[in-house]
This record gives structure tokens, sequence and C-alpha cells, in this order.
């Protein structure tokens, strides 16, 4: 989620007005504004800031980039899908016959 999201989820949440919201975290509306409509980004204190006007918290956490970052997970779907593999019928060697790469 991007800062200009996770702040206009936390004002549509809390029932602020954009207005109310800047009066609450001293600053101005259009500031606001941009920040949600994506046109500035916020500093992380500032995001902070504006979040808490809200009446919310932001907690950071960490988040793998992708799903194989669990290697235990990852051994396990590499032991089936080659135990799916040894299923299906081995037939390159008949098809090299037919078809030979030159």
């Amino acid at each position: 989620m991007t800062p200009s999201e996770l702040l206009r989820e936390a004002r549509r949440r809390s029932g602020l007005t954009i207005r109310q919201l800047a009066r609450r975290a001293h600053t101005s509306h259009s500031a606001v504004a941009a920040y949600e409509s994506g046109a500035k980004s916020p500093n992380s204190a500032t995001l902070r800031r504006l979040i808490q006007a809200c009446g919310f918290e932001v907690e950071p956490r960490l988040r793998p980039l992708t799903p194989f970052e669990n290697r235990l997970q990852r051994g396990r779907d590499l032991v089936d899908v080659l135990d799916l593999a040894g299923e299906f019928p081995s037939e390159h060697r008949a098809l090299a016959r037919r078809f030979p790469v030159s």
C-alpha cells in the first residue's frame, strides 16, 4: 500500500474531511490533498502525524518480496513438482528420433 492509499484509507475510516484532518495534523488542506492524490509524498514523520490525526497508528513490518522466501516451503514445493513430473511418461528419446535436432 502506498503512502497516498494508506492516508486516504485512514481518513476515510476516520470519517474526517481533508480540511478536518489538516486542522488536526496542523498542516494545510492543500498539502493533505496532494499527499492523498500522490502528487507529493510525505516523509515518514509527516505520514505518521497524519495517520495519528486520523486516530490510527502506523505499524511497520517486514514482508518478503517473493513467495519463495520460506525455504522450507520452497523445498516442499520442489519435491511436489518433482513427484508430479515423475508421473508423466518420458518419451523424449522417441521424439528425438522422429524430429532430429540439426
